[in-house]
């Protein structure tokens, strides 16, 4: 592109140089000649007045006399009747401009001679001038076609430097302009597409890892209760144990269903008020066995009958995310207590461990921070679900441990288009 730029430039350029500069250089000549022309039938003049005046007055006509500041590089001869030829100068040789002026009385002629070479050497002058003008006209043309070519070639480059790193997984965007509105616009639209990318990129990432932690605890549990299966006998603890793995079956289900909405849209929730004493139940139910392998045990206490607004599966993830966290972090009993405040139901988990560090704080709830080795997503996660249904997770505590999950007790109002429209008898 930088190629053909200064090729089309410099091609417009000789063009005109060469349409005006021959046109220009016939009308010089033609006006030196002319000149020339003028200026030797100008000396002629001037020398037959002189003679005109000298025979006038009976005066001698003497090639002294003739000669003069015009004369120089001319020849001049005056011929009187009568009289010998009078010369002033050397005769040139080859071509010549010629005057010859006829005056007075006595009919004496005075003809001037001027050498042709001089009109050569001031045309010759001037055609350098001009060459010179259009060879500095030729370099300024190419410099700026460079300039243009350069300021033109460089942001393409540079844009498809951005889409190939678009294309390669490298969706950061540049933020750079160059002063085209064409090229800016395309940059605007490379930069928004490399950050709708970045996105995608990061929601992707973020559901991988999500459904890795997520689905490795129910994945786990259901591992146990088939290994329960395999190493009974008992029809009825079969049965028991095969209506167990259902039921969590179907909770990795909603946990799978849960994390591609939320992968979607993180606020998207399916609220609705369920018993919270269930979702409780159950989770000790499925903990107590990975307890007892631990010597350890998980009780609940408090406030009983208590109906919340939420997702229940969503809700059973958050609990399980602080039982998990309890069960890898913490020491002695885990508990879980119920509670009313206000207008809310809120469900305290607590262990006896030493409790979050003091550098840590409030970052516990940000992804990849964890004070041992984990993945330090799932308290990240376990908020995210809280506040997809309009709760909110919370430490409480740090030492010993206390954590809050606050759900309303009220069933949100409906939206406008969601009311149910009245029936017609």
């Amino acid at each position: 592109m930088r190629r053909r730029l200064i090729q089309s430039t410099l091609a417009v350029v000789l063009v005109v140089i060469a349409v005006f500069g021959v046109s220009l250089v016939i009308v010089e000549t033609r006006t030196i000649s002319n000149s020339a022309q003028e200026r030797v039938d100008s000396e002629a003049l001037r020398l037959a007045s002189i003679v005109d005046s000298r025979l006038l007055s009976a005066a001698d006509v003497t090639p002294d006399i003739l000669r003069g500041p015009g004369m120089q590089d001319r020849y001049a001869v005056v011929r009187i009747p009568g009289r010998p030829p009078i010369e002033v100068g050397d005769r040139p040789v080859g071509d010549v401009i010629r005057s010859k002026e006829v005056s007075g009385e006595e009919g004496e002629t005075v003809v001037v001679e001027e050498p042709r070479s001089t009109v050569t050497r001031e045309v010759g002058r001037t055609l350098l001038i001009i060459g010179l003008v259009a060879l500095l006209a030729v370099v300024a043309a190419v410099a700026l076609a460079i300039r243009q070519a350069n300021r033109l070639a460089s942001p393409l480059t540079d844009l498809a430097e951005t889409a190939e790193r678009l294309g390669s997984g490298d969706p950061r965007p540049r933020h750079k302009r160059y002063g085209v509105p064409e090229l800016d616009r395309v940059a605007d639209v490379l930069d928004g597409s490399a950050e709708r990318i970045a996105r995608m990129l990061t929601a992707e990432r973020r559901l991988a890892a999500d459904a890795s932690h997520q689905l490795r605890t129910p994945l786990t549990a259901l591992s146990m209760r088939l290994e329960e299966i395999t190493l009974t006998d008992d029809l009825d603890t079969v049965k028991d144990e095969a209506n167990v793995a259902l039921s969590q079956v179907e909770r990795l289900t909603d946990v799978v269903e849960r994390l591609l909405t939320n992968s979607r849209d993180p606020r998207t929730g399916s609220a609705v008020t369920f018993d919270l004493d269930e979702v409780i139940q159950q989770q000790l139910a499925e903990w107590r066995p990975a307890y007892r392998s631990a010597g350890r045990a998980v009780v609940s206490s408090g406030k009983r009958h208590l109906r919340a607004v939420g997702t229940p599966g969503a809700v059973a993830q958050v609990l399980a995310a602080l039982i998990e966290n309890s069960l890898m972090h913490g020491r002695g009993t885990v508990a879980l207590r119920t509670r009313v405040t206000g207008n809310q139901a809120v469900v305290e988990v607590t262990d006896e461990g030493p409790g979050v560090p003091a550098d840590l704080g409030a970052r516990i709830f940000e992804r990849a921070i964890s004070g041992r080795n984990s993945t330090g997503i799932g308290l990240a996660v376990a908020r995210d679900l809280a506040e997809a249904d309009g709760g909110r997770l919370e430490m409480l505590q740090a030492s010993p441990p206390v954590f809050g999950l606050f759900l309303s007790r009220t069933p949100p109002a409906k939206k406008p288009a969601e009311r149910e429209e009245p029936t017609v008898r």
